[in-house]
């Protein structure tokens, strides 16, 4: 079994997040809404004093059902957020497979648009130069790498950003759906890359509602339900306590 670093990669202390619900889509539902009294917006608090710490080399699974707050916490964890109070630290390179295809330019080539969404990675070019092949040969497009990426088939540009996302040279992953790239064969292919970059010492983070692959995946379980930590521990009784 290879060994856990007890040093963190990831320290999450007392984070809280709110977003603002709007009430009304128009002027005139805004304008019904002021003469009859009824609220424009309310606050949602998705979470609420979360923390826990990810250690060097874990797979831990952020658990819940929806609503509960797990994809703002890596969002977070991400940087694409910033919490309203509390804090986050990450050590190390952090890249997330939250948004596949972020960055990606419908105008430009599959070939740009590795080099594009790689730099927007963190990945110099000497990096991207290295990897280009193995890139290409994972996505499975070949034939298409000189196309506009406005004319790829929806599966064709997912294999492609997942592709690249996988290629980057990172300490710490994060992984939003990864069952929800491709047909099944592939995400076969990308289950066994990420399980292969786990063994290599890097530190995963994993959103799904896939709980067996999770489970068999990660480790270790955070459970977030109403945006608190309802359970923290092995992956496996994570699951049970969620169905209960």
């Amino acid at each position: 079994m290879r060994r856990i670093s007890e040093t963190p990669r990831i320290v999450v202390r007392d984070v809280r997040k709110e977003f603002k619900l709007r009430h009304t889509h128009s002027i005139k539902e805004t304008a019904l809404a002021a003469v009859r009294r009824k609220p424009l917006t309310t606050q949602f608090r998705a979470l609420d004093g979360v923390s826990f710490e990810i250690a060097e080399g874990e797979a831990v699974a952020l658990l819940g059902f929806n609503g509960s707050g797990k994809s703002t916490m890596l969002k977070l964890i991400s940087g694409v957020l910033t919490p309203d109070s509390g804090s986050i630290l990450t050590r190390g390179r952090v890249a997330g497979l939250i948004e596949v295809g972020a960055g990606f330019h419908p105008d430009l080539s599959g070939r740009e648009n590795i080099y594009l969404n790689a730099a927007i990675l963190g990945m110099s070019k000497k990096e991207i130069d290295a990897r280009f092949e193995s890139i290409v040969d994972f996505s499975e497009i070949e034939r298409f790498i000189d196309t506009e990426v406005k004319h790829y088939s929806s599966g064709m540009f997912l294999r492609l950003a997942f592709s690249v996302a996988i290629h980057t040279e990172v300490d710490v992953l994060l992984i939003d759906e990864i069952l929800s790239v491709g047909d099944e064969p592939f995400q076969k292919k990308c289950l066994t890359r990420i399980r292969e970059l786990h063994a290599e010492g890097k530190t995963l983070v994993v959103v799904s509602h896939d709980l067996d692959m999770v489970s068999k995946l990660c480790d270790r379980g955070v459970l977030l339900r109403d945006g608190k930590v309802l359970f923290d521990g092995p992956s496996t009784q994570a699951v049970e306590v969620m169905r209960t």
